[in-house]
C-alpha cells in the first residue's frame, strides 16, 4: 500500500539498506481490514557501525516522522549492522501478540 511505499522510499533514501523489509503486521491487529497502521521493519546498514540500539531506532523514527505522527500507530524495528545480521543469520524475532488496546 501507499504507507508502506513511503516507508520503503524514505528508510532507502536514509540509509542505503543492504537488507529491508517492511512487513505491514495491521492484519494482525484490532483494525479495519487493508489498514497500514501497524508495521515491522527489518534493517540492515552500513550506517549503523557504532551506533548504539537506541540511537539506531531514533534514526529511524526521524525518518519515518510523518507516517508516526499520521497512519503509522505501531511500529516495530530490527536495526542491524551487516556483521550483526550475518551472525544472526538473518534470523529476527516474532513481533509480540497484539493485546487489542488492553492495559495488560
Amino acid at each position: 500500500g501507499p504507507v508502506a511505499a513511503s516507508i520503503t522510499a524514505k528508510l532507502e533514501a536514509a540509509f542505503k539498506p543492504d537488507v529491508l523489509d517492511v512487513v505491514n503486521e495491521s492484519a494482525s491487529h484490532n483494525v479495519p481490514r487493508g489498514s497500514e497502521s501497524h508495521f515491522k521493519v527489518v534493517l540492515v546498514a552500513h550506517a549503523f557501525a557504532s551506533v548504539p540500539l537506541l540511537e539506531r531506532h531514533r534514526l529511524v523514527n526521524e525518518a519515518l516522522a510523518d507516517e508516526l505522527k499520521g497512519p503509522v500507530h505501531a511500529l516495530s524495528i530490527v536495526a542491524k549492522t551487516p556483521a550483526q545480521w550475518a551472525k544472526a543469520s538473518g534470523a529476527v524475532p516474532p513481533s509480540p501478540p497484539c493485546l487489542g488496546g488492553s492495559k495488560a
